[in-house]
């Protein structure tokens, strides 16, 4: 069934307020109320006027694969398609609309979830024809959203990647991940796991209306202090870098990361495919329409004129004397902070599938 967006008023808690109406065979998770929402996450997201739906996701394999040559990694997977966090400026939107769906509201309160995840992931990496290599988690959504709290669904696929001793490579906006470092030591054990908790402001009333369900940036950091602590490299990904908006926070955030212990560093330039530009206009005016101008202007700045540039081996950083000057304020900053570009290297050849003698 097509979908249509249907402009309404701002919704406290949500990203954005478009609804397009569709009918799908819903999951039905049992929750204490208000349990969806992860304690860790904002508060003022609990009276949100439009509850999140979950249904059934049927997919027969869990991992995918990707030849893109400015991607760090050639496969990936996650046991959520959507996601509740709801940031507004989401690269990932609209993959919602090949479910027929909106890249709008629908990408952050209809959720599909991968109930045999742990399953799937096993099968896959029991094959014969496996050959260990680092697996993403969250390269499109993100893993540890809300219902993660109840689901637990990516703390299982570790548990999975931990019997195999896989390498995996972890990406998060919710300081949840904290809670899964016994796994992620685990595996960080035998070099095979790093996580990046991206922040992307530390103005809480900023982050608030970009991103209305992610952990505060206070909590994130204390993440990567805490899984640091047990032994898991942690760092930070300055992501997305919004030219004009918070560019200029660069140097304070990664003072903060490096504060927290942060291992590594790293960032990408802010991304508007398809229906994501629309909604980020419309946010900066309901949000910043002093400032819209001046924000679009300066993101034409970095995309050769144009508000995205698909490019590959410059869509993650952008390109001309605007983009370069991000670049070197970022390498700066840096370096002042003593943070190093990258963690240690992930292993692949402590892979073992199930029944091999333990060789490490």
């Amino acid at each position: 069934m097509a979908s249509r967006e249907t402009p309404g008023p701002a919704l406290h808690g949500r990203g954005t307020a478009t609804q397009p109406p569709n009918r799908f065979d819903r999951l039905h998770v049992q929750v204490e109320p208000d349990a969806h929402l992860d304690p860790l996450a904002d508060e003022t997201a609990r009276d949100s006027p439009v509850a999140t739906e979950y249904f059934r996701d049927a997919s027969k394999s869990i991992i995918s694969t990707n030849d893109s040559p400015d991607v760090p990694f050639s496969a990936s997977f996650n046991p959520y398609r959507g996601c509740e966090h709801g940031c507004i400026y989401c690269y990932a939107r609209p993959t919602h609309e090949f479910l027929g769906l909106s890249a709008g509201l629908d990408f952050e309160t209809r959720i599909f979830v991968k109930e045999d995840a742990p399953e799937l992931l096993r099968a896959a990496l029991s094959a014969p024809s496996w050959e260990s290599k680092v697996l993403a988690v969250s390269g499109v959504t993100d893993c540890y959203q809300p219902i993660e709290r109840t689901l637990r669904l990516t703390r299982r696929c570790l548990e999975v990647l931990a019997e195999f001793r896989n390498p995996v490579g972890v990406v998060t906006k919710n300081a949840l991940v904290a809670r899964d470092a016994d796994v992620l030591a685990e595996l960080a054990s035998v070099r095979c796991a790093n996580v990046a908790l991206s922040v992307t402001t530390l103005d809480e009333g900023l982050r608030r209306a970009l991103e209305p369900r992610t952990s505060t940036a206070d909590l994130r950091l204390d993440a990567v202090a805490r899984l640091n602590a047990a032994g898991v490299p942690a760092g930070v990904m300055v992501a997305p870098v919004i030219p004009g908006l918070n560019d200029h926070e660069i140097p304070a955030i990664l003072a903060r990361a490096a504060q927290a212990g942060a291992r590594f560093a790293g960032y990408t330039m802010l991304r508007l495919p398809y229906a994501v530009k629309g909604l980020f206009d419309d946010w900066l005016e309901r949000h910043v329409p002093d400032r819209k101008a001046h924000v679009l202007s300066r993101i034409e700045d970095v995309r050769g004129g144009k508000l995205n540039d698909a490019t590959y081996g410059t869509r993650m950083t952008g390109t001309g004397p605007a983009a370069e000057l991000i670049a070197a304020l970022f390498k700066t900053a840096r370096a002042r902070a003593g943070i190093p570009s990258s963690g240690p290297p992930l292993r692949v050849d402590a892979f073992r599938r199930k029944g091999q003698l333990d060789l490490f």
